[in-house]
């Protein structure tokens, strides 16, 4: 099983959902990197369930422990050991349907990959196995804040068929932190509150999309065949629970545009090369072009639901599935730190690797 990822800057996620825990190691990391457990924090806090009544009552503290690769405040070049664990796991709540595969759910095919699953919460197909990536990606963004001075923010840009109106150049941490649902347009975040606490009542769940803004990108990073920029932060979101579409830039509004209509024109601005339009995404020919990096992606909605579901069970004998346990309505809210986190490890991935190339 691979739960590796990245060049350089490599992340191995370990642990499931309601064993001892779960956690991560960072190798490739350089020395002197000032890094605090409280930065790591941060960003688990914004992914940690119970966060509101449009979320997962599970109650986790989340509490990050740094076991190894900073010492006096400072990376040492070793690897990174990173873990929290799991205090509040109900794995009886998944008991009465061990042997039951969910809907949607990767019950089926995991088990019919490996011959077992651990069919308590899901196991390492849980969302909870993220807690590691948005760890790493804590240090992953300070080592990009503090070298190349990127920023990467994301958002909930639509719930169901309500849709945000958002200027990504111009969006805040302070305005998607501004409510439950991570989206920036308040008009449109009380409209999906209001909508996916309708779905939580009626024990049915909602999907929707993710948007994520790259900036301060240096141009450069990226390769022009197989490890294309594009490419990679695809895998890396589409390796996230839930995924199901991504698309950068235009994406596929921009197979309705002429060729005149969808090509960014360069321009000199302050000796500096330039586009005056972005449809490209910040992304040309696989490479960063030093715009700003825009792209979104599709999550299905909760898989897990309250209300009765026809399924089969392991004999292959019909059964109708009313499934118990905590589980998000739906996953946007919490998404959003997944999005950035995995934005941030292809990132400093590339960062690394161009540094190492060419200086």
């Amino acid at each position: 099983m691979s739960s590796s990822f990245g060049t350089l800057f490599r992340v191995t996620t370990f642990g499931e959902s309601h064993g001892g825990g779960v956690g991560v190691v960072i190798d490739g990391c350089p020395p002197k990197l000032p890094i605090t457990i409280e930065e790591i924090q941060r960003d688990l806090d914004r992914r940690r369930p119970g966060q509101s009544a449009i979320t997962t009552p599970r109650d986790e503290p989340d509490r990050a422990e740094l076991l190894s690769g900073v010492f006096e405040g400072q990376t040492l070049g070793s690897p990174i050991a990173v873990l929290v664990r799991n205090t509040d796991a109900r794995p009886s709540a998944y008991e009465d349907f061990k042997d039951t595969y969910r809907p949607s759910h990767a019950d089926y095919t995991y088990e019919a990959k490996y011959g077992i699953r651990n069919w308590q919460g899901g196991g390492r197909a849980s969302a909870r196995e993220t807690i590691g990536r948005v760890a790493a990606a804590a240090i992953a963004r300070k080592l990009l804040a503090s070298t190349a001075k990127v920023e990467v923010l994301a958002y909930v840009k639509q719930v169901w068929t309500i849709t945000a109106d958002i200027d990504a150049s111009a969006v805040t941490l302070a305005a998607v932190e501004s409510n439950a649902v991570r989206c920036p347009d308040a008009g449109a975040a009380a409209a999906m509150i209001a909508r996916i606490d309708a779905a939580r009542r009626d024990g049915d769940s909602l999907g929707g999309i993710v948007e994520c803004v790259c900036r301060g990108v240096p141009p450069g990073l990226g390769e022009p065949v197989f490890d294309k920029l594009e490419a990679d932060l695809a895998r890396a979101v589409m390796s996230l629970p839930a995924s199901k579409g991504f698309e950068i830039g235009s994406g596929f509004a921009g197979t309705t545009l002429t060729g005149i209509e969808h090509n960014d024109p360069f321009t000199a601005a302050g000796g500096r090369v330039r586009t005056l339009t972005n449809r490209s995404g910040g992304v040309q020919g696989g490479i960063s072009n030093g715009e700003d990096i825009v792209f979104r992606v599709a999550f299905k909605p909760t898989a897990t639901i309250r209300q009765a579901q026809q399924t089969v069970d392991r004999q292959g004998q019909a059964v109708t599935l009313e499934a118990k346990g905590r589980h998000d309505p739906c996953v946007l809210p919490r998404a959003v730190p997944m999005v950035e986190a995995m934005a941030l490890l292809v990132l400093a991935d590339h960062y690394l690797r161009q540094r190492a190339q060419c200086g």
